[in-house]
């Protein structure tokens, strides 16, 4: 009869506490919703693609790893077209509509700054980039601290470009470069880089993107008689430009910025006039957190993961979704204060995929710290050259974190 009192007891107290855990995910609202805004269509969309899967796959490890508070996420996507003004309208229906205290996107920084000014900061809202570079957004205060990217800023690339310009003997460069903050940005310090390390640049030509031609653009580099082009945009655009480009009678020592890394790209110009190219990206730390982030990518979608913002676009979403667990409550003050307690120096390491997302969260309950590592490695890692050999795009050579640091020490002495 004891017995059976104690079951009852033991019986009781566990529907109570199932119940509570039910009440609690009731109150806080199950699911829990997360929001993204990409260019699914426009001028970045050739690159969009797996940056978009990506967060699929990152949501999809979320999820099995044990959700947040409780609950499953749901991931609710809109497109911004690489237009502000639409960047602007889906970060608000976002916000207002689906009511998400936290979002990632975007990739062009010429859409993310509007949507800093015009949302993200007077809502009080998080916003994780995976690939907005624009160094601003992080030092003039215009989002309250509420913005933040896993990925460096455009000092990085442009700094890397410089120095392999240089590197290759280009000379007498004319810079085409979209008028967005990312394109001034990108000149500004690759200037400021090619300078120091005895490069030179003798034109200057802004573009806006979305036009059916760029001759005139084209013309007005030509003019400057040059030796090399830098061209700073996007690859729609970038097609266009260089297709013009080269019919106009441009050199083929061409540099190119990480949109570009795109078969897209190689395909809309065609790859025999494009062997002579090379670009710049940011480069993943090697290591078994970013392997195993490789593999489960390429045994999900059946593809690879080269290609700007891919593994960024992971490490967005999964960052959000250990700040979101870490934060006190879903509000947006609490979920960016918790972000700076996802990689604690003296943390208990976690990485890549549902096992570990899992392991961070019963560290989180249990009051400890965490860092976590995640498929881009070290946010300030570093760059790889890519050029394109028999039709495909393929790596160079890796520019190293070491190397890296002795070149921003050259150019900033």
């Amino acid at each position: 009869m004891e017995r059976r009192r104690r079951s009852a007891v033991v019986f009781a107290v566990a529907l109570m506490a199932s119940a509570l855990l039910a009440e609690t995910a009731a109150a806080q609202g199950c699911p829990v919703k997360i929001g993204g805004v990409l260019p699914l269509t426009g001028s970045m969309a050739p690159i969009t693609k797996k940056i978009a899967q990506a967060a699929e796959l990152a949501i999809e490890h979320i999820n099995q790893g044990g959700g947040v508070k409780g609950c499953p996420v749901q991931f609710i996507l809109r497109d911004d077209q690489g237009q502000p003004t639409v960047g602007v309208d889906a970060a608000k229906y976002l916000v207002e509509v689906e009511r998400v205290p936290a979002f990632t996107g975007t990739i062009s920084s010429g859409v993310t700054g509007p949507i800093i000014s015009a949302v993200t900061a007077p809502s009080k809202v998080v916003q994780i980039t995976c690939c907005s570079t624009a160094s601003p957004f992080t030092l003039d205060g215009r989002s309250g601290g509420y913005f933040f990217r896993t990925i460096p800023t455009s000092k990085t690339q442009a700094y890397a470009t410089a120095s392999e310009t240089v590197r290759r003997g280009m000379k007498k460069t004319v810079v085409i470069y979209i008028n967005t903050d990312f394109g001034t940005d990108m000149l500004r310090f690759y200037k400021a880089a090619v300078a120091k390390l005895g490069g030179d640049v003798i034109a200057e030509v802004p573009y806006n993107d979305n036009q059916p031609s760029y001759r005139a653009e084209v013309t007005r580099a030509l003019a400057s008689k040059p030796e090399s082009l830098l061209l700073i945009g996007f690859p729609k655009d970038a097609v266009t430009i260089v297709r013009e480009w080269l019919s106009l009678g441009g050199t083929k020592l061409i540099a190119l910025n990480n949109s570009m890394r795109t078969m897209d790209f190689v395909n809309g110009v065609g790859a025999k006039f494009v062997e002579d190219f090379f670009g710049m990206d940011n480069a993943q730390v090697a290591g078994p957190h970013v392997d195993a982030f490789n593999k489960a990518f390429e045994d999900k979608f059946k593809v690879d993961t080269k290609g700007p913002g891919v593994h960024t676009q992971y490490d967005a979403l999964m960052v959000m979704a250990l700040a979101m667990n870490i934060a006190t409550d879903l509000s947006g003050p609490s979920i960016k204060d918790a972000v700076r307690r996802v990689h604690v120096p003296s943390g208990a390491p976690v990485g890549t995929g549902p096992a570990e997302y899992k392991k961070a969260l019963e560290l989180i309950k249990a009051g400890k710290p965490i860092k976590y590592f995640g498929a881009n490695g070290d946010v300030t890692g570093p760059a790889l050259v890519w050029k394109i050999k028999d039709g495909q795009i393929v790596t160079d050579r890796i520019i190293t974190i070491e190397d890296m640091q002795t070149l921003f020490k050259r150019v900033e002495n």
